[in-house]
């Protein structure tokens, strides 16, 4: 790892895939290693596995060193690139960016005012609407206070009514009877006294 740092750019890519290549035979070779391990006798094998579980911990940290190794050059190289881009770039006036738009500013300020006005009407209409509901609603329950009172009333009218019609159709009969009567009672007196 010490040697990475101190190679130049152009045979780093080469030392890092050699690396690699290496932590990746040494992981193959733990593997079957710990297969090794696992077949040794029973006094001996917790040993080994130990020793292999280290082994492969060191080569995990190995793996690790490598990764952050290529993570710093990869932000490095990007750092220089931009850098270089950064130098390379030509600055020039600004001709048509520096007007100021005033005429924007104020439209838009006068749109803003525009809409706040129309969000206060609305706001007053609602709350003129809401008014009007409560009238309403007042209004109404008059109303319906009155129609319970009426169908109360014609509720008592109607058995006034009824009592009307069988009256009515009492005298009725009271009067046919009286004519009957009266016509009965002529005749009578004009057989025999006339």
């Amino acid at each position: 790892m010490g040697n990475l740092e101190k190679t130049d750019r152009q045979s780093v890519h080469l030392l890092e895939n050699e690396l690699q290549a290496r932590i990746d035979q040494i992981f193959n070779h733990l593997e079957r290693l710990e297969i090794l391990a696992s077949k040794e006798p029973p006094n001996r094998r917790q040993n080994a596995k130990l020793r292999v579980d280290q082994l492969k911990y060191d080569v995990q940290h190995l793996r690790t060193a490598l990764q952050n190794f290529q993570h710093r050059r990869y932000a490095r190289e990007a750092q220089d690139r931009e850098r270089e881009e950064l130098m390379s770039r030509t600055f020039t006036t600004n001709d048509a960016d520096t007007s100021i738009p005033i005429d924007e500013t104020l439209q838009l300020n006068s749109n803003l005012h525009n809409a706040h006005r129309g969000m206060d009407d609305l706001l007053g209409s609602g709350s003129s609407i809401l008014n009007g509901l409560r009238d309403q609603r007042s209004t109404l329950k008059g109303t319906h206070k009155k129609m319970l009172d009426v169908a109360n009333m014609l509720g008592l009218s109607n058995t006034v009514m009824r009592l009307i019609e069988r009256r009515a159709t009492q005298d009725k009969f009271i009067m046919i009877g009286g004519m009957l009567l009266t016509c009965v009672f002529m005749f009578l007196v004009i057989r025999y006294l006339g």
